[in-house]
């Protein structure tokens, strides 16, 4: 199929003139056998161009991400161009990110993982980088609030004692201590009634007396402190009268 239209056409014993020879190549045009009508066509000026047909370019005719200098370019594509459903999928309960610890190419990363955004472990370390998971984040403050040994209801009231391990290693002791005028010793036990010190140390002991207000006026100390016990001093105004039951809270570790 031809390709150009001539603009002259010659036949047997014609002359060969300049201007025949002139007319022939300029007043040549393109026949429809230059265009694939695919890829290319052929427009509607006078005379007709070569164009790249309307929709014309496929992946064909792009070049491979390997050819960057000659294939589509980032400058090539228009801000906000590229929608979330033009991207590929990536698997369940990932990001893209990077937690490479340097300069890399995006990822799909896991939201929980190890290699994660967020490491799911409950022993929280001082990682400023790291997150933590709901269930991090309750088991620590759980461990900070600490396990309780104590009795039923009525701890402070019956003459029970109980006690509070908090998470850092504090402990509360807390219960009742029936005081006779002058000084008893008050013995730290557990919810069982078995004898139960700090194994460390002990802060200090906050004392309140159960005052009988028709009686004088009753006030209570506690003195001489000891892992697993200390002195309950309690005095009254009137002579011979007692403090009764004592409500302590002991605090060490």
């Amino acid at each position: 199929m031809a390709i150009l239209s001539k603009g002259t056409t010659f036949s047997t014993g014609d002359q060969v003139t300049a201007a025949n020879l002139n007319a022939l190549v300029d007043s040549a045009t393109f026949a429809t056998g230059a265009v694939d009508d695919t890829t290319t066509a052929l427009d509607s000026s006078s005379p007709k161009k070569i164009i790249v047909k309307n929709g014309g370019i496929g992946t064909t005719q792009l070049a491979d991400s390997s050819s960057p200098s000659t294939g589509v370019t980032t400058a090539k594509i228009a801000d906000n161009a590229v929608t979330l459903a033009k991207m590929a999928t990536q698997a369940d309960q990932t990001v893209l990110g990077n937690v490479s610890g340097g300069t890399a190419v995006p990822t799909a990363v896991p939201i929980v993982g190890a290699a994660g955004i967020l490491i799911n472990n409950d022993s929280l370390g001082t990682d400023d980088t790291k997150g933590a998971t709901q269930g991090n984040i309750k088991a620590f403050v759980e461990n900070l609030i600490g396990t309780a040994d104590k009795s039923g209801s009525g701890v402070v009231t019956e003459g029970t004692h109980g006690s509070i391990t908090l998470g850092g290693g504090l402990i509360i002791k807390f219960g009742s201590h029936d005081a006779s005028s002058g000084a008893t010793t008050l013995t730290f036990k557990d919810s069982s009634g078995s004898n139960s010190p700090f194994p460390n140390a002990i802060y200090g002991v906050m004392l309140t007396c159960n005052e009988d207000f028709s009686t004088a006026a009753e006030t209570v100390s506690a003195s001489d402190l000891a892992l697993g016990s200390c002195t309950v001093r309690s005095y009254a105004s009137s002579s011979g009268a007692a403090a009764g039951r004592v409500f302590f809270i002991a605090i060490g570790h």
